[in-house]
């Protein structure tokens, strides 16, 4: 009996280092092996009669032939639910990359090591760590059926990766599913709507922000992070309250926002560009043009949908004063929400087209200023009435390698007017 990969990603590289392995992938053409010696197949080669384990690639949706087939699935949670340390797992729609981040940055120096779905896969965290701080992926708790977090923080669920798992019901059980395999020494961090869900877990609820302070025993007002990474940066502060009963927001502080999120950056005229190219569902570039409330948004939407309706976009767009450019593989969609709504919006299909556009339409200063590239520093958004904003609510593989690409060029393309 053989142990099966199914994809050749980040997760399933790590765990084939170890060696032993049949590893099926869709761009697997013949027969052949890797460095460690594993076997390397077509999909059509799987035998589930000959597999005693299958472990897939997260993005590896439900309906693919192999997990059809498969008999003995489990996660790369489960494979390693015996040796993993006292565990922290992180997941919601938006938000748990930072929350993610922000955590470890507290806890680093208590012994935590971090991974999952922010870049370090399980087979490669360091096993005697006191605490593993993991961002959890809905795909990842879809497959789980026997690990379970010590620790689980949730963050608000709004639609997201609907074609992979079919509809929003089935979404959000995903990332419900831990409550139900937690133990009563379990502490669960939940939005309200959620509070009364079937667990063993003990439950702390938040309506919002100041409910999170309230548990923290801080004021928000100490707290250099605003809207939509004050959430982020109470959860933080709430798992160390949990831990070692104290909330250090000095060192919060210190905390460094990733890039491509609300990355704020002024063009050779002094107009303020956003690249919030990370925002790739609605519910992320709903959050990003409140941030800038009261402002004139030349706002940048459009690419992979992943099948996701766009009204609720459009709804919040109601009372906002914006003009859209809609890029992607659902400009046509984008276009037709436009009208039903009466938003103005052009027709660009591609980023580079996008920001042409808006260069024609946005003011310039009277001053050319030349200080183009600060990005993370300083900007006096009081002085600015308009922005242009890179929030495209979509995901980026219809254009791009991924949404890095998608916020590089864009910081590129304006950076040539």
């Amino acid at each position: 009996m053989k142990k099966s990969l199914f994809g050749y990603g980040g997760t399933t590289r790590a765990l084939a280092k170890s060696g032993g392995w049949q590893i099926y992938d869709d761009k697997f053409s013949e027969i052949a092996r890797d460095e460690f010696g594993n076997e390397l197949l077509p999909v059509g080669k799987f035998d589930a009669s000959k597999s005693e384990l299958e472990i897939p690639s997260p993005g590896i949706p439900p309906h693919h032939e192999l997990i059809k087939k498969a008999r003995n699935l489990i996660s790369e949670y489960d494979y390693f639910a015996d040796k993993m340390p006292f565990s922290v797992w992180i997941s919601g729609t938006n938000g748990k990359t930072t929350t993610t981040k922000m955590t470890q940055h507290l806890l680093a120096k208590f012994g935590s090591v971090m991974g999952g779905n922010v870049g370090i896969a399980l087979g490669e965290l360091d096993a005697r760590a006191k605490i593993w701080v993991l961002e959890t992926s809905s795909f990842t708790l879809h497959y789980t059926r026997r690990a379970k977090p010590d620790i689980y923080v949730l963050l608000p669920i709004t639609p997201d990766h609907l074609t992979w798992h079919g509809d929003m019901k089935a979404y959000e059980q995903a990332k419900l599913k831990p409550l139900g395999m937690m133990s009563e020494n379990g502490v669960a961090i939940l939005p309200e709507i959620y509070a009364k869900m079937p667990t063993l877990a003990k439950v702390i609820s938040y309506k919002d922000e100041s409910d999170l302070a309230k548990f923290c025993g801080v004021s928000t007002s100490e707290i250099k992070f605003k809207t939509p990474f004050l959430i982020d940066a109470l959860l933080a502060l709430s798992m160390q309250k949990i831990l070692l009963d104290r909330c250090d927001v000095s060192a919060l502080n210190e905390f460094v926002i990733e890039a491509n999120k609300l990355e704020e950056f002024t063009d050779h005229y002094g107009r303020v560009w956003v690249n919030d190219t990370k925002a790739t569902n609605i519910d992320a570039a709903v959050q990003a043009i409140h941030r800038y409330e009261g402002k004139f948004l030349h706002l940048i939407l459009g690419g992979d949908d992943k099948g996701v309706q766009m009204s609720e976009l459009f709804e919040a767009l109601s009372g906002v004063k914006v003009q859209i450019y809609a890029i992607g593989s659902n400009t046509a969609k984008l276009m037709a929400l436009a009208d039903k709504f009466g938003v103005r919006a052009t027709a660009c299909e591609f980023l580079e087209v996008a920001v042409k556009k808006i260069d024609e339409n946005f003011k310039k200063s009277e001053l050319n200023l030349d200080i183009s590239g600060t990005a993370n520093t300083a900007i006096n958004l009081n002085d600015a009435d308009e922005i242009a904003l890179l929030s495209p609510a979509a995901a980026s593989l219809d254009q791009f390698k991924s949404y890095a690409q998608r916020g590089d060029k864009f910081k590129e393309f304006v950076g040539n007017l």
